[in-house]
């Protein structure tokens, strides 16, 4: 599970080799750079938070192709035609390229480039769809989790779905990936082993259930972990549940609702702990929780310190997956810069290596981004792209501890949030959207590609 390497080459589509093929039997063998990027934010999203960085360039470096993968694609129908000089290529493939990227955490908007990569064109046609799974998989998860933790209003989210994932390997995924999005952990303990994650864990139904006596089933737990248990208080009847802990005179670290009428048990349970003088005990919800739930709890007056969230969160239900791309921009031929662009109806492209520049007001917020050609400035405007690899190597290794990055990444994500304008953090659609707009030399280069393009294609 989650290997750091090698990664099969053939971890890609299957017109991603043929093009490869292509370039090779034909000896085209240009610098090219693609950038991946989102084109629309999905329904009821303002913004997105960039993740999965990391795994994008672990894969980068340790992508190869074995003998036994070679030997799957001679036996294809698809390759018969195809010269001996293309498997050679691949038995000592690796890729060589540049890429820039925004940081982990960085909040980011439709149209500006997550990751540039710029290598020999075969190569960057390759790793075009496992960059495009990793880093649309945890960009989604994080980007969710950042609404469900501001939802929260300081409150403490925790990630509860591993269970619900798509797949073991994206429950442990998401559990990172909502980390970086504000949450303070996860019930997943490979997450908290492999990436330091702090985890958290409560008992379930069956847990009760299996005892003969709800008291009994307390009072054993409690026996095991006296300090820091959290237990479920909904399995038969809330208010007899508190009353047994209670009962028991031995105070748990909280209890845990995660059914029924959370607003009103919360305030009768937070009465009944606060009476017995158990102040510091916490509530901890849960039970198919989601952003609007947790708003209308707060707002509400709800009496829950903490919150557990799962399916919602773990496989982003409401907006389940993100329109992200990665689209040619340039060709380097050596004696010429070809640029690239698309024009069809509704999917257009900008050509030319670019860079996201952020504007910030007097008061910390931001006020807008521009996007812009790589080697532009703007007075007051921060570039977001940064070099992190350089002839197929990271410039900065790994951390070697792995909580360290994801940190950095998380305190990155949450100073953007505190820099974004009011409206843009709702969960609702905010009207105007955050202002992103183009610069004029590169409005100026994508009317010169149209041009030129539209001597051989009909464009309008």
């Amino acid at each position: 599970m989650l290997p750091r390497g090698p990664f099969s080459g053939l971890l890609t589509d299957l017109y991603e080799l043929t093009m490869a093929a292509g370039y090779v039997q034909n000896r085209f063998n240009a610098r090219a750079t693609f950038e991946l990027f989102v084109r629309t934010l999905p329904r009821r999203r303002n913004y997105l938070v960039a993740a999965g960085l990391e795994q994008a360039l672990d894969f980068l470096e340790n992508v190869r192709f074995s003998s036994e993968d070679i030997s799957y694609l001679r036996g294809l129908p698809f390759f018969r035609h195809v010269q001996s000089d293309f498997f050679d290529y691949l038995s000592r493939f690796e890729f060589t390229g540049e890429v820039c990227a925004l940081p982990e955490g960085t909040i980011f908007f439709p149209g500006e480039p997550l990751l540039r990569v710029t290598a020999p064109i075969a190569e960057a046609q390759l790793v075009e769809t496992s960059l495009l799974s990793i880093l649309h998989f945890q960009t989604l998860i994080a980007s969710k989790a950042a609404r469900v933790t501001n939802a929260a209003s300081g409150r403490p989210v925790v990630e509860f779905g591993s269970r619900r994932a798509h797949g073991v390997e994206a429950g442990v995924l998401a559990a990172r990936a909502a980390f970086v999005g504000g949450c303070e952990g996860t019930s997943n303990t490979y997450a908290g082993r492999r990436f330091g994650i702090p985890v958290y864990g409560t008992q379930a139904h069956s847990w009760i259930m299996a005892h003969e006596d709800e008291a009994e089933a307390f009072r054993d737990f409690l026996s095991v972990f006296p300090e820091n248990s959290t237990l479920l208080v909904d399995t038969y009847d809330v208010r007899a549940a508190v009353e047994k802990i209670i009962a028991l005179g031995r105070k748990p670290g909280g209890v845990r609702l995660d059914s029924g009428d959370v607003l009103t048990d919360s305030l009768w349970v937070r009465r009944r702990l606060d009476q017995a003088g158990w102040h510091d005990a916490q509530i901890f919800a849960s039970g198919e929780l989601d952003e609007d739930r947790i708003e209308t709890l707060v707002q509400s007056g709800a009496s829950i310190d903490a919150f557990g969230v799962g399916t919602a969160l773990s496989t982003s239900a409401d907006s389940p997956n993100l329109g992200v791309i990665y689209k040619l921009v340039e060709v380097d031929l050596g004696d010429t810069v070809r640029n690239a662009a698309k024009f069809s109806q509704e999917k257009i492209t900008y050509p030319g290596r670019k860079q996201v520049f952020r504007f910030v007001e007097g008061e910390g917020k931001f006020s807008r981004d521009v996007i812009g050609l790589d080697g532009e400035s703007f007075q007051g405007g921060a570039p977001l792209l940064v070099l992190v690899m350089r002839g197929g190597r990271r410039l900065e290794a790994p951390e070697k501890d792995p909580l360290a990055g994801i940190e950095r990444a998380r305190k990155r994500f949450l100073a953007d949030r505190s820099g974004l304008p009011e409206p843009v953090l709702a969960l609702r659609a905010a009207e105007p959207p955050f202002p992103v707009r183009y610069s004029k030399q590169l409005e100026e280069l994508h009317d010169q590609v149209r041009q030129t393009v539209a001597k051989t294609a009909r464009i309008a």
